[in-house]
Parts: C-alpha cells; structure tokens; sequence
C-alpha cells in the first residue's frame, strides 16, 4: 500500500532541527538495497523481472566518476499531452466543422463548453462548473464570486504559485501569507494566527497533487465565519477524505494549463455548490451578463448585472478538454500506480523523510517529494541524481511568494494601487522574514516528477538511483 508519512526507522533516531537524523539518513545498507530492486513490479497487470543492478556500498556515484545508473536521461512530458489521440482531434474537428468556435452562438449552436461544463460537473460532483480562460481567471472570478474587494483580506499559503498572490491584489483586498507545513501545504495553527478582523477568507491550496490539510483549514475558517476558496490547479482529480479536491470549502477552481493532470495548453474552471456563487463568477467572466445556458444552469438568476471582465473559455478549448475529461481516470491511476511503487520501495530507507501527507489515498502521484536535512545536502543530492540520469530538483511551478521581489517591495501595477495604500497595506510586511519555517521547508526538498507512462525499468532507475546516492551521500 502507498502510504504518506513514511519517515520513521525501526529505532528513533535522534532528531535535528528538521526531525531527522543526519548521521542515519543516508546509511542504507547493501541488503536493503538489494531487496528493494528485487520486489516485481506490478503496473497494468504486468508482472516483470528484476532489474539486476550492483548498488552495493562501494560503488561510485557518477558525478564522482562512476557509471550512471541510466546511460540516458529520464525525462517527463507534459501528463495531458501524452494521452492526445484521435479523440481530441475528433472533438476539435467537429468545434471546426459548426463554424461556431464563440462558446455563446454562431451560425451554429456552440456545444462543446456546456457539455464539458455538466461532464465535469458530473466527475467533480458539483452543482455548477463554469469554464473560463486559465487558472488564474478562475482564481479571480472564484475571489470575486466570494465578494473579496479592498479593505479585506486574504490568508493563502506562503508557498504557492503567482497567481495566488496576484489575483488577491487584483480584487483590490490584502493578501496575509501564513507558513506552510510539511506537506507544503497551509499551516492550519499558522493560519489561526494570521486571521483578523478583516479577514474574510482562506486560500487553501492543494499543491504538487496532494490536499492540504483540510479538516484543519476548514475548522479555523468556520470557527472565524470565513470562507474557504480551494485552488486544486496543480491536483486536478485528487481527493481529501472520498471527495473531490476543490469542493470540499465554499468555492474551487481547477487549472488546464499545459503542465496539468489534463490540458487544452490553457484553460480552468470554477466549481462550486452555491448557486449565488456561480451566478456572481459567470457575471464577473463575461462582463456582467448572464447568458441563456447559464441561467439555464442557474434557474432564477439572484441579481443585477454588475462590471465584470472577458474569461471566456472557446469552443476549441472546450473540446480537447471534453477528451481529455474522458481519460482523466486513466491519467490518474497511471500516475498513482508508478509514484506508489516508488514510494513503497524507498520509505523504509534508514533516516528518510518523505513529504507528509493528509490523505495518502487522494494523493494523485504526480511526484515524489523528499525533505533532506539540510539546504546543502539537498543541492548535493539533486545533483548527484541528476549525474545518474534520473533528476531530482529543487521544487518548481510554486516558490515562498512572500521573499520574491516584487512582493517584499508590495511592487503594484500603479504606485497609487489601493491595496498598499491603506494603513493596514503599509504596515503588512512581506519578505524572507515572514515565513521562516516555509522558506527552511522548501529549501531542504527534493521533488521527482513521476511520468504517467514510465516504464517498470524507469521505475526500477529511480529507485535504484535513490538508494545509490542515499547512501553514498553520508553524513
């Protein structure tokens, strides 16, 4: 079974500041080793022989001058992109052929968003879905549809990608960064601390395909009548406790972007259960109006038309998501069957942290994530993986937003943006200095991205190219 808290060995080892032991971490031994390259793989039915590979102790890690354990580098493509086939070239030539690519009218009667609206809806298991241009429009209208607007504010985590920050600042509100945890996801005791009597809502965001730690987040955020805004744009399909990510708080969004579970190159989607919520994101993505599919969708619409902007998704892109919906199942079982074997085959390494986990079963495995003890050790481990041909970097697509410059300097579009302008925006202060332990947390990980159509000999490198540089690197 693929578990997500696997950082303990058989003795308790005695803890550093970052909870494990140094000495111990990467002293693995060759019997270890061994069995762990000996355990078959069972992917798609398919049971395979061993790899035969030495990684006994004497061996020497490449970037020392040793073999690589790939004579070439393991790479990963965009997941979505993998599985385009005919289908969605079916759907996109079909979107052609109506002449009608405008999702509202045209000389034939557009099809392709609606329909992905109710499929997704229906996957999702929600009311109402409203498609719209990227992620980060979802985001914004998601915001919106809350009501967030200057004089308010905003907890999201300090660890997360742009968009998040951003599309606060567009609302004209205040964003509040609280620390995340080790599962670099939003500190539920951090955010409690953070909360004000501005405060109007919590930014939870399922980030690298796992949730975050949403029983914790939701309970702050009820106990302070806050609502709670799910940003699953980097776990599209995963769960939290049988449910799916983005529809367990008040509002969600999903991202289609090209680096996502599925994609069109761009797109996203709100979904929400609250049928005032809906109405306010479909008005404020398409300038404050309510078209007949939407009030179809809607029933009886709550209010009056009110400024709004252009998130539109198009037909076309409506298209190769209504595909690429249809194999969202398969995507994900292949990504959680590969991450679960490499994970079931290096958590017993003596000393190894791997990244905690909140719902190891809703977790779509689309990587493995390990915390080293120190910044430096993670740099000497990266790089020693990348020698073997099986990279590991130091983590990508989100950053500890707070330390960026032009978020430390509050830099706005305007020098008079209304947001900093406010005593509250002038006192706030971001930089390194306020998210020590997410900043130490970042800086200590390391993160494989698992390719959905990894063959039992990619896994079989990984694993062995962990082990070897796991316990070559000792302390």
């Amino acid at each position: 079974m693929c578990t997500g808290k696997e950082t303990q060995t058989d003795k308790e080892p005695q803890k550093l500041g970052s909870g494990v032991d140094r000495r111990k971490f990467l002293a693995v031994t060759t019997g270890f080793a061994a069995a762990a390259l000996s355990v078959k793989p069972r992917l798609s039915g398919t049971v395979l022989p061993p790899r035969n590979r030495n990684v006994g102790g004497t061996e020497t890690l490449a970037i020392a001058g040793g073999t690589p354990v790939r004579a070439t580098a393991l790479t990963t493509q965009c997941p979505g992109t993998q599985f385009y086939d005919s289908q969605e070239q079916g759907e996109v030539s079909e979107a052609v052929a109506s002449h009608s690519l405008f999702r509202w009218y045209g000389p034939n009667t557009p099809q392709k968003v609606t329909k992905f609206e109710r499929e997704f809806g229906a996957f999702m298991g929600v009311k109402y879905v409203l498609a719209v241009t990227s992620g980060t429009a979802a985001l914004h209208c998601a915001l919106t549809a809350l009501g967030i607007g200057p004089g308010d504010e905003v907890v999201l985590p300090a660890w997360t990608w742009y968009s998040c920050y951003n599309t606060i600042l567009l609302t004209g509100a205040l964003p509040v960064f609280a620390e995340a945890d080790e599962g670099f996801t939003l500190d539920p005791v951090d955010l409690e601390k953070k909360i004000t009597p501005h405060t109007k809502a919590v930014m939870a965001v399922n980030l690298y395909g796992a949730p975050a730690n949403l029983d914790g987040i939701t309970a702050v955020a009820r106990r302070h009548n806050l609502k709670v805004l799910e940003d699953s744009a980097q776990s599209v399909g995963g769960q939290y406790k049988g449910k799916r990510l983005s529809t367990i708080g008040d509002i969600g969004i999903c991202s289609f972007q090209i680096h996502k579970t599925i994609t069109a190159g761009e797109g996203g989607a709100v979904v929400t259960n609250d049928p005032l919520l809906y109405e306010r994101a479909v008005r404020f993505h398409d300038l404050g109006l309510l078209r007949p599919p939407s009030k179809a969708a809607l029933g009886t619409p709550q209010m009056a038309a009110f400024l709004g902007t252009n998130y539109r998704m198009n037909e076309m892109t409506g298209a190769v998501m209504r595909a690429q919906l249809s194999k969202l199942e398969t995507i994900l079982a292949a990504h959680r069957q590969r991450a679960c074997y490499v994970k079931d085959r290096i958590k017993s390494l003596p000393g190894i942290q791997m990244r905690a986990s909140h719902d190891p079963d809703g977790d779509i495995g689309i990587a493995v994530a390990i915390l080293l003890p120190t910044k430096d050790l993670r740099d000497k481990f990266t790089g020693a993986m990348e020698a073997e041909n099986v990279p590991m970097w130091a983590p990508s697509g989100s950053v500890p937003l707070p330390r960026e410059p032009y978020v430390a300097n509050k830099i706005a579009p305007h020098p008079a943006w209304p947001t900093f302008n406010t005593a509250r925006g002038k006192a706030i202060q971001y930089g390194a200095e306020c998210c020590p332990r997410t900043i130490d947390i970042f800086e200590r990980t390391a993160v494989l991205t698992i390719g959905p159509k990894y063959s039992d000999d990619d896994l079989n490198d990984i694993v062995a190219a962990i082990t070897k540089v796991h316990q070559a690197l000792r302390a």
